[in-house]
């Protein structure tokens, strides 16, 4: 099973770092896929959860490890004409990402090819069979 760092989070929410690519890098060197939440405004890819923050690039989103998480429909747009790995989802229970994995959300049935979202810092999955886990506490859960 793979596990996905939560906009960069490894051992807990971190609002000041999460969404940064500094985090977000430090993520993947840890040998992690990342979860993060991009926009697309006026020409420019930026990262942050609830409004735009951070300057990121299209480099950087192509990599093999990011899960892009589109904010707003120009996101959207971009990422899935530039080979970006992404996804959109507001309140829904489970999503299609562009690589045809069922993003799905907390407390939802999983299938093999599910991702689930957990966002308490105790995993407890009854059957593993899936192929990712993504939340804030993956160096717990991974050990």
């Amino acid at each position: 099973m793979k596990f996905i760092a939560h906009r960069g989070n490894l051992l807990g929410p971190d609002i000041e770092h999460e969404n940064t690519t500094n985090y977000i890098q430090h993520a993947i060197n840890k040998g992690y896929d990342v979860e993060v939440d991009v926009w697309y405004i006026d020409g420019k890819l930026l990262l942050g959860h609830n409004a735009p923050m951070h300057d990121t690039n299209l480099s950087f989103l192509q990599r093999p490890a990011i899960w892009a998480h589109a904010k707003n429909l120009p996101a959207l747009e971009y990422l899935l004409n530039n080979n970006v790995h992404c996804f959109w989802h507001e309140n829904d229970e489970r999503t299609l990402t562009s690589q045809h994995y069922i993003w799905t959300y907390p407390d939802k049935e999983i299938v093999e090819n599910s991702v689930l979202v957990v966002l308490t810092k105790h995993l407890n999955l009854i059957d593993n069979n899936i192929y990712a886990v993504c939340g804030d506490y993956v160096e717990i859960w991974k050990s």
